[in-house]
Order: structure tokens, then C-alpha cells, then sequence
């Protein structure tokens, strides 16, 4: 089987948007902490903001093993954090509205937004870790293998959140703390697998 080629400065534009991402998520999880209403909720969130500013850590790293300055900008990290400024003020707009559960229902859009982009910047770093050698090879391997479990986590468990906050608010009976987080999911399979069973846990 041929050796995978990546373009290298194509990865290094990803790593600075993942350095742009994490940055951003941090401001996203204060705003929609201010929102949270449900306990077990803004407890998950709490733990999601510490494990991003872990994250932040990490991609520093990276660009330090990849040569690169972590405030570098580029069109598609201005285009990055123009999205994680957009997902604070909205945010905020929703706080305005005097309607706390609608606020925290927001903030939980927001939340998903954020981490999907969050979630598909460190799977694209995986699929490169997987074609690069030597040293940017073992430095993206170790990266991606300290920050995948949490991002899935992030992602699937508040895609979760969102969905039966959404069902609440229709007057209809949810699920929470969710199925996800029940079950602890840490796959996209997991998380199909707890909504598909979430109507036997009302």
C-alpha cells in the first residue's frame, strides 16, 4: 500500500484553527454557564471548560513541535473566531430574553455548534496523525490520543443535553440528565444506541 502524502501547510492552517477553536469554546462555555439553570447540566460544563483549557494547552504544544506561533493568524482562523464571537452574542441575546430555560436551551445550540467544529478539527488532526512520521508523527499521535475521548464526550453528550431540553420545553417528557451521559457514550454508535433506548428510561 502507498505511503499517505498530507499537505503540510495545509496542516499547519488546521492547527492553528484548532488554536483558535479552543480558544473561542473557553469563551462559549463562560457564556453558557451564565445560562445553565439545570445543576447536573452546568456541573458538565464545568468539567467541559476545564478539559478545554487543557486543550488549549495541548495544541500550544503542537505548535511548538510544528514550528508554529500560536497567535499566528490566517483568513480561515479569522473566519473561526468570527463564528465563536457570533455563538457568545448569541448567547447573550438569548439571556436578554428574560426566559432562563429558553437562555439555557441557546446556550446548549451553541454549545453543540462549537464542539462540532471542536470535534471535526481533531479528527481531521487523527487522519494526519496517522500518515505523518517521525517526529511531527509521534507529536500528533500524542496530541490526538489526549484530547479524542474528551471531544467525543463533549460533542455526543451535549447533543444529548440539547435534544431532551428541546423536548422539555415542548412540553413533552425528557430525559435528564440524558441517555448519553447515563451511558457514559464515547462514539457517535454509543450515542445512537442511548437515544434509541431513551423512550424505556422515561
Amino acid at each position: 500500500m502507498p505511503k499517505v502524502q498530507y499537505d503540510s501547510h495545509q496542516l499547519d492552517d488546521l492547527v492553528l484553527q484548532m488554536m483558535e477553536t479552543e480558544l473561542g469554546g473557553e469563551q462559549v462555555y463562560r457564556a453558557a454557564l451564565a445560562c445553565a439553570v439545570n445543576p447536573d447540566l452546568k456541573k458538565e460544563w464545568e468539567e467541559y471548560l476545564e478539559e478545554t483549557l487543557t486543550h488549549q494547552n495541548v495544541v500550544r504544544s503542537l505548535c511548538d513541535a510544528l514550528g508554529l506561533d500560536p497567535e499566528q493568524q490566517s483568513p480561515t482562523r479569522r473566519v473561526v473566531r468570527h463564528i465563536g464571537e457570533s455563538l457568545v452574542k448569541a448567547i447573550e441575546l438569548a439571556r436578554q430574553g428574560g426566559n432562563p430555560q429558553a437562555a439555557q436551551l441557546v446556550a446548549c445550540e451553541c454549545v453543540v455548534h462549537a464542539e462540532t467544529k471542536d470535534h471535526a478539527n481533531w479528527e481531521l488532526l487523527g487522519k494526519v496523525a496517522q500518515a505523518a512520521t517521525g517526529d511531527v508523527g509521534q507529536a500528533l499521535k500524542a496530541a490526538h490520543q489526549a484530547v479524542e475521548k474528551d471531544e467525543d464526550h463533549h460533542l455526543y453528550h451535549t447533543k444529548g443535553w440539547c435534544r431532551e431540553l428541546a423536548i422539555e420545553a415542548l412540553g413533552m417528557p425528557a430525559v435528564l440528565p440524558p441517555p448519553e451521559e447515563v451511558k457514559n457514550v464515547e462514539s457517535a454508535i454509543g450515542a445512537s444506541r442511548a437515544e434509541q433506548q431513551r423512550e424505556s428510561m422515561l
